[in-house]
């Protein structure tokens, strides 16, 4: 222990894990993760539009430019990760979240004037750059202020927002595409548009997010954390009446002000390799799956069923639907079910699910609404299983590398499979129904394969206080002083 360290004992996580379900987590929970409905806007609109994108009368993009604009939002996005998720673990949750919000408005208002390929890019790269530093902040402050009971359901609800804002690109898609309201040049600008505006609505919701607790405790500021979960009891208090008392022993540690690189990579892939492994094969499985079908999905409709491109997106709304219930419905399950059962039982139904759709459309046996019927219940399943990935990630890392482990398994995760997925699925749209069929199998047997690896190494994190998972570097640290 170094000389000016300091060992205190506290019992923050346990104050936090026992509180009932209150008002205020509602707050948490809508200042937090309604930025996923900002994401699935942004991923969904350019697949929503792209047909519309084409039009020399619009930008006049090419298909394989419609495919690589999503791939490049991906590329920002893991980029942003990255970048952010360091910053997160350094100075704080609330501060982070607040930033990448701005960065997203400046940027999502900037592609509403883009025109040309190249500058329509840049902007879609810095848009995701703000957007992925979300997946860091909103996801460690959103497990470190949830009780442990409801942290699973709530986690996957909330990542199961993403399917909402996905299902109002769809629908937003209809109105600015008709050209009989919007000339052809000017609705897929106010797409954009609608992105900024809910952003700055979500913006004035997230000020009253208060920083997390355990982050302020470990970094020195354990009169604050005390002030702050002292004011959330008070505020539960009033709400459901007297409170169980925390349970076990305080925790103690010592306190740091960073944590490094070096040691966070020693923690997560020298003390924990099959959490690492798992944690990739979950989240590059369900990357490959959703960015190649969601940015090549009006392709497949117009080009396979001859849809025209101003209704194709009529025809995903009971797709983003679908995927929003899935994650919202079998949410509980997980948290009594249990995690390992529910992920492998969702990857390894949805892919099997996926691999009879592509055989389906192999085969042309199938016209456009049953293959929208099988789409959403595959995806039913599947977008469960997705947002688990992202649960799996924040709980199974300690305290001080969990926004670190996040960025870095969501940017190497979604970096290959969100780019090779629109590109695969890419290259084989103008061949034939066949090659349509051949990306859907190859999705199924990624899935698969996360099913086998969640069997065999995943995590019984039911009910567990996070500190209990994975024991927080600076509580070892106190052990050892």
């Amino acid at each position: 222990m170094s000389a000016d360290a300091n060992v205190i004992k506290t019992r923050i996580p346990s104050r936090l894990d026992r509180l009932p379900w209150s008002s205020w987590h509602w707050m948490i929970v809508i200042g937090l993760g309604t930025v996923w409905i900002l994401d699935g806007l942004e991923v969904t609109i350019v697949g929503a539009i792209g047909a519309r994108l084409t039009d020399p009368d619009a930008l006049g993009l090419s298909d394989s430019q419609v495919t690589w604009a999503g791939a490049i939002y991906v590329i920002g996005a893991c980029t942003g990760a990255l970048f952010w998720g360091y910053l997160t673990d350094r100075f704080g949750r609330k501060k982070l979240f607040l930033i990448t919000l701005g960065v997203y408005l400046i940027a999502t208002v900037a592609t509403a004037f883009t025109w040309s390929f190249a500058t329509f890019a840049l902007a879609r790269f810095f848009t995701g750059f703000g957007v992925g530093g979300e997946y860091a902040a909103i996801n460690s402050a959103i497990d470190e202020l949830i009780p442990a009971e409801h942290r699973g359901r709530v986690d996957l609800s909330v990542n199961g927002t993403y399917w909402l804002g996905a299902t109002f690109g769809f629908a937003g898609s209809l109105l600015v595409l008709d050209s009989g309201i919007f000339p052809v040049d000017l609705g897929w600008r106010l797409a954009f548009g609608f992105g900024a505006l809910m952003g700055v609505m979500i913006l004035v919701v997230r000020r009253h997010v208060p920083e997390s607790p355990r982050w302020l405790v470990i970094h020195g500021r354990e009169q604050l954390a005390e002030a702050l979960v002292d004011d959330i009891e008070s505020r539960v208090r009033d709400d459901v009446g007297e409170l169980p008392e925390p349970e076990g022993d305080p925790i103690e540690i010592e306190q740091r002000k960073a944590t490094g690189f070096g040691e966070i990579a020693r923690t997560v892939f020298g003390r924990y390799p099959r959490r690492a492994f798992l944690s990739f094969t979950l989240l590059a499985t369900q990357a490959f799956l959703y960015n190649a079908v969601l940015f090549t999905s009006t392709l497949i409709i117009t080009d396979r069923f001859g849809v025209s491109d101003a209704a194709a997106p009529a025809y995903l709304i009971p797709w983003g639907i679908a995927n929003f219930l899935g994650a919202v419905l079998l949410a509980r399950l997980f948290d009594t079910v249990g995690r390992k059962p529910m992920i492998a039982g969702c990857y390894g139904v949805s892919a099997l699910l996926l691999a009879a759709l592509g055989i389906l459309v192999g085969g042309e046996s199938i016209g456009i609404w049953g293959y929208i019927a099988f789409l959403s219940g595959a995806f039913f399943i599947a977008s469960a299983a997705a947002s688990a990935g992202y649960l799996t990630v924040s709980e199974v890392f300690p305290m001080e590398t969990r926004a670190m482990a996040i960025a870095f398994f969501y940017a190497i995760s979604t970096g290959i499979g969100g780019t090779v997925g629109p590109v695969v699925f890419g290259s084989v749209l103008g061949t034939s129904s066949s090659g349509v069929m051949t990306g859907f199998l190859i999705a199924a047997g990624l899935m698969l394969f996360a099913a086998l690896v969640e069997a065999v190494w995943g995590v019984a994190a039911e009910g567990e206080q996070l500190e209990d998972i994975a024991e927080p570097l600076s509580a070892e640290a106190a052990e050892g002083a």
